[in-house]
């Protein structure tokens, strides 16, 4: 019998009673690994469940309940339960069993939360929230280039419960990756949280070197010779490092906590882990501090130029224009259709306006040129 699958059944219910009866149903299909995908192709929002003792993975065997209950009574092992994007019906048979409170359980199926950390009892609830850098051929002002998405944690001391929010950051591997080191998984549900941390801090280092490519690459730009940078570039990669930092800077405060504050479920070893990924946070928060102020000086760079390049136009049009002031100065005379004027009879009066202006037109642009606004 599947525990993956029993599971499936115990989402659907609310009480305990009702989650044995179902649990102990027997499945004829052969059981499905669901660490990967986003969400199960059996159409359930349960991932995987897998239990563990003394960091070895075990063989399902029998329905989730007595599973629980059993390692609560022997007290050895934990479940790692994953969940992707339930529904408050389907967690309501979880909560129940597992006894969790409700107002993290609220916030795990709404999602849409702060990185924070609670502790419910010997429950510790805590939130991450997960980054990707979205690939792009050329940063345009809609292009997207950070999608974010959460994960919660429940932690207990023979339970560790994942709810994951979004298409990216799936912890399939995260979980192999822990499996091969059994001695650390041994350490129990507050292991995984760990991994958890690190594996989201991890993903922060990895989209701020992408963003700092783009943003490289649009310094490169505002100060080619020549270049036309459009603003909205600039902009964009400013908005898009604004959904980052809500991301990465209120994480500081839980992963303090953790590695300081102690608690029944985090062992004081894996305290030291917690101390460690902190240090990789604040490394993540200055590159983004940094990414802001260059980005400021960039903008600033591109608006200067944009402001000489209308100073340089506005002096070009006023040096023509002021070339073009003497033909008309002198036609405008001539035109006044007096009687009598001086050279208006003249046989090469004529031709001695039109020195006069080609001479006085010429002076003027050479004198422009000189100075740099022709």
């Amino acid at each position: 019998m599947s525990m993956a699958g029993n599971l499936r059944k115990v989402t659907s219910l609310g009480r305990v009673g009702g989650l044995r009866r179902v649990a102990r149903l027997a499945r004829r299909r052969p059981r499905v690994d669901l660490s990967h995908p986003a969400r199960s192709p059996l159409g359930s929002s349960v991932v995987n469940c897998v239990t563990y003792r003394e960091g070895v993975r075990i063989p399902a065997g029998g329905d989730l309940v007595d599973t629980v209950e059993r390692m609560r009574k022997n007290r050895e092992g934990f479940v790692w339960l994953g969940l992707h994007e339930p529904t408050e019906r389907e967690f309501a048979g979880i909560a129940d069993l597992f006894d969790l409170h409700p107002l993290a359980v609220e916030d795990a199926v709404e999602a849409h939360q702060r990185p924070k950390v609670e502790r419910y009892g010997e429950t510790l609830f805590a939130v991450f929230k997960t980054v990707c850098y979205v690939e792009h051929e050329e940063l345009t002002a809609t292009s997207e280039v950070v999608n974010t998405g959460e994960i919660m944690v429940f932690v207990g001391r023979d339970f560790v419960i994942t709810v994951r929010h979004g298409r990216h950051g799936s912890l399939g591997p995260l979980r192999e990756e822990l499996e091969s080191a059994p001695e650390q998984l041994a350490k129990g549900p507050a292991a995984v949280l760990h991994a958890v941390a690190d594996h989201v801090v991890d993903d922060y280092l990895n989209v701020t070197d992408s963003v700092q490519a783009d943003i490289d690459l649009v310094e490169m730009a505002v100060f080619a010779d020549g270049a036309r940078v459009d603003a909205g570039r600039i902009y964009q990669l400013k908005r898009e490092l604004l959904e980052l930092k809500r991301a990465v800077v209120p994480l500081g405060r839980p992963l303090e906590e953790l590695s300081t504050r102690p608690a029944r479920v985090v062992d004081p070893e894996i305290q030291a882990y917690f101390r460690d990924v902190s240090d990789h946070l604040l490394r993540a928060k200055e590159q983004i501090a940094s990414f802001d102020e260059l980005l400021n000086s960039i903008l600033q760079a591109h608006l200067a130029q944009v402001t000489v390049a209308q100073n340089e136009d506005m002096r070009k049009i006023t040096a023509w224009a002021a070339i073009i002031a003497v033909p008309t100065m002198v036609c405008g005379v001539y035109g006044m259709n007096f009687e009598h004027m001086p050279e208006l009879h003249w046989k090469y009066g004529y031709g001695m306006v039109l020195g006069v202006i080609s001479v006085a037109c010429l002076v003027l642009y050479r004198g422009f040129r000189r100075s740099g606004w022709l």
